[in-house]
C-alpha cells in the first residue's frame, strides 16, 4: 500500500531504490534523513508513500496495520507539506521526525499525552509532544514547567535535558494533535488534515483489547483546552486534566495538579506497573 493510490502519485517505494549509488529511506539519518544533498526531504516522503513509511521504520508495523485506512488522507496531508517545503516553508520538525511517536509498538502504550502542535522554534521539535532534542538549551518554557511539577510531585531532579524518549520507551504515547508547524509561526499547520489523523491514531490505542476482551491499562492526560477536546474520543478512558504548562496557564491550575502521581495511581489501579518519570 502506498499514497499512490489516489492522486496518482508513484506507487513505488524508494526506501528499497538506490539514488546516485546511495540507499535512501525516510526516517533515518540526522536532519535530512540520510537523502543525498539538495533533495527535498518531505517530497522525499510523499514519494517514498505508505510502504515507505512502513519499510523505513517510521510507523511501527502494529501503528501500520492500525492506521492502514488512514493511507490516502495522510498522503493528501504529506503532499501539502512537500508543496509548502518546495515554496519556501522550512517545515518542523525535520521530515526523518516527522512519525517518531509511532516508532515504537502500539500495544505497548499505556499513557496517551496530548500535545497541541510542535515548537516553532528551529532546533526544538522532534516529533514527540513538548519533548525536545537532547542538546536543545535551553529548554522551552512549557517544559521547563512541566520539569517544575516533576520535581514538586515525585521530588525528582531536574533533568539535564529535555528529550522525553525516555518516557515513550515505557509505553508513553507523546502525541502531538498536529504533526508539524511551519517555523516561526506556531499554529500554522492546523485544519490541514493531522487532526483527521491522530484522531485515528487515538482511537487506534482505545479500541485495543485484551485476548479476553478487556481494555488494557490507559491513563490520559489532558493539558489545556485543545487537549480536553479529545475527552470524547477517549470512551471512558481514565484522564488527569488540568490547565496548560504554558506560561501563560500555569499558574492557573497546572502547578500543583500532581499528574506524574496521579498517573501512576491510575495505572496501579489498573493491574498495570507505573511510569519511571526520572530522565
Amino acid at each position: 500500500m502506498s499514497f499512490g493510490t489516489i492522486e496518482g502519485m508513484d506507487q513505488s517505494s524508494p526506501a528499497t531504490q538506490q539514488n546516485n549509488g546511495t540507499a535512501v529511506a525516510p526516517g533515518h539519518g540526522a536532519q535530512d534523513g540520510g537523502l543525498p544533498a539538495g533533495e527535498k526531504p518531505f517530497r522525499h516522503l510523499a514519494d517514498a508513500g505508505w510502504t515507505g513509511l512502513v519499510e523505513s521504520g517510521a510507523l511501527h508495523p502494529s501503528w501500520a496495520a492500525a492506521l492502514a485506512q488512514e493511507s490516502p488522507a495522510l498522503g493528501t496531508v504529506v503532499r501539502w507539506l512537500a508543496t509548502e517545503e518546495e515554496h519556501g516553508s522550512r517545515i518542523l520538525p525535520p521530515a526523518p521526525a516527522l512519525f517518531n511517536a509511532f516508532r515504537r509498538p502500539l500495544d505497548e502504550v499505556k499513557v496517551l499525552i496530548m500535545g497541541q502542535d510542535p515548537y516553532p522554534t528551529p532546533g526544538h521539535a522532534m516529533g514527540l509532544s513538548f519533548s525536545v532534542a537532547r542538546d536543545c538549551r535551553p529548554v522551552p518554557r512549557s517544559l521547563g514547567n512541566i520539569f517544575r511539577e516533576l520535581h514538586d510531585d515525585l521530588g525528582l531532579p531536574t533533568p539535564a535535558h529535555g528529550d522525553l524518549s525516555r518516557w515513550a520507551d515505557q509505553g508513553v504515547l507523546l502525541l502531538n494533535r498536529v504533526l508539524s508547524v511551519e517555523a516561526g509561526n506556531a499554529g500554522s499547520h492546523r485544519r490541514h488534515g493531522w487532526e483527521e489523523f491522530t484522531t485515528a491514531a487515538i482511537r487506534a490505542v482505545v479500541a485495543r483489547r485484551t485476548p479476553e476482551g478487556n481494555r488494557p491499562p490507559l491513563v490520559a492526560v489532558l493539558w489545556g483546552r485543545d487537549a480536553a477536546g479529545v475527552t470524547p474520543l477517549l470512551e471512558g478512558c481514565p484522564a488527569v486534566t488540568s490547565a496548560h504548562p504554558s506560561p501563560l496557564s500555569a499558574s492557573r491550575g497546572f502547578f500543583g495538579s500532581r499528574p506524574f502521581s496521579k498517573v501512576n495511581e491510575l495505572l496501579a489501579q489498573q493491574g498495570a506497573a507505573p511510569i519511571d518519570w526520572s530522565l
